[in-house]
């Protein structure tokens, strides 16, 4: 749907104009024929459908891992979770972007990573045994944040953390808390994946409304809303204080792993590049994409054409993300400017997605921003 403010003057001119572009030095689109369905397709086959496949064989591992460390719990075993944990977690990196239909009802983001987690609520939900993981109220007490602190945060050391699973009063507590938190992510996983090979990536496809309701607008809002508060600033500006009077380390991504953090926000950057670019995910090959469609409009920026902008910017961010601390409580502590300058290059990106490339496409944002940006 096209918004155009020109008063009275639009009921002389609408037989004739079709698309205007407000911030772009290049011709007016006046007939936008895009093939928007073939970029759904290409968004549906060659990249949420097997990123999700990828990511549910990943936790399929994790959860065999976690019923080998119950039944044994031993330190091998530990460590064994432990790596598979991060293997399911860094999969996880690529598909935290599609929240669209199954995921968005159950809320897959919000249940799989807030962090920080809650540990005193962990605790007590361990002592009572008595949770719900359905419950909104419980979000900061599952995910791969709270398997986080059940595999790194318990103690200091891996025999340490063992006890706790062993000899300690409460064991089977924490072995059946570690047991649910694995077998929800595998059911919700499970559930996602299943509605997208059943029908849902049908609809979706079929969806090529150029409206509020349709699959574009809706993935486009969710791709950009993903990266300025997930990435941006839920990995990067949180932590490093930009949204507070001092810095928070404790809210860093994998807080108690500690040396993934990095990893964690270098994969969803190359993810986010990725699905800008239309790439594959099992391959090389690029489709149809925001990249394609830009390209088509003839989207031109300060004399620049706009998907290149955005591309180098991506390089950019990804180029000073890449010089920060493995850990970032480490890097925040030691030397937070350069966390600020990471997430000063990220919020360069944010500018180029929701203000250039949404007017090109002419998308409406749908959601509300609170963060001054």
């Amino acid at each position: 749907m096209k918004f155009l403010k020109f008063g009275i003057f639009l009921a002389l001119v609408a037989a004739t104009i079709t698309a205007c572009s407000s911030d772009s030095d290049g011709p007016e689109e006046t007939d936008d024929a895009f093939d928007r369905g073939a970029m759904l397709a290409n968004w549906a086959d060659n990249i949420i459908i097997p990123a999700y496949t990828s990511f549910n064989s990943k936790v399929g591992e994790m959860e065999a891992a976690t019923s080998a460390f119950t039944a044994t719990p031993t330190v091998e075993n530990l460590q064994a979770l432990r790596t598979v944990w991060k293997e399911a977690y860094v999969s996880f990196q690529n598909v935290l972007m599609f929240e669209i239909g199954k995921a968005e009802e159950v809320r897959f983001r919000n249940r799989l990573n807030v962090y920080p987690t809650n540990v005193s609520q962990i605790e007590d939900f361990i002592a009572t045994g008595n949770y719900d993981f359905a419950l909104p109220s419980t979000i900061d007490k599952q995910g791969f944040p709270a398997l986080d602190y059940m595999l790194n945060g318990l103690a200091e050391t891996d025999a340490e953390i063992v006890v706790f699973y062993t000899s300690n009063p409460n064991a089977e507590g924490y072995k059946n808390y570690l047991t649910t938190l694995s077998q929800t992510i595998k059911t919700l996983s499970n559930e996602v994946l299943t509605s997208w090979t059943a029908g849902y990536r049908d609809a979706f496809v079929a969806n090529t409304s150029s409206s509020a309701s349709g699959a574009v607008d809706k993935l486009t809002n969710d791709y950009i809303f993903y990266f300025e508060k997930a990435l941006r600033a839920g990995k990067v500006g949180i932590p490093a204080g930009v949204f507070s009077n001092g810095t928070l380390p404790q809210n860093v991504e994998a807080f108690y792993k500690k040396d993934i953090s990095k990893e964690l926000l270098l994969e969803a950057i190359n993810a986010s590049v990725n699905f800008f670019n239309g790439k594959s995910f099992n391959g090389n090959s690029n489709g149809a994409s925001f990249k394609t469609y830009l390209d088509y409009l003839n989207t031109i920026k300060n004399g620049e054409n706009l998907s290149a902008l955005i591309n180098n910017q991506f390089t950019v961010a990804k180029n000073k993300a890449n010089e920060l601390n493995a850990n970032f409580v480490e890097q925040i502590e030691t030397d937070n400017s350069k966390m600020l300058a990471t997430y000063d290059e990220l919020q360069r990106i944010v500018v180029l997605l929701k203000v250039d490339m949404i007017q090109a496409l002419d998308v409406t944002i749908d959601y509300v921003d609170a963060d001054g940006d």
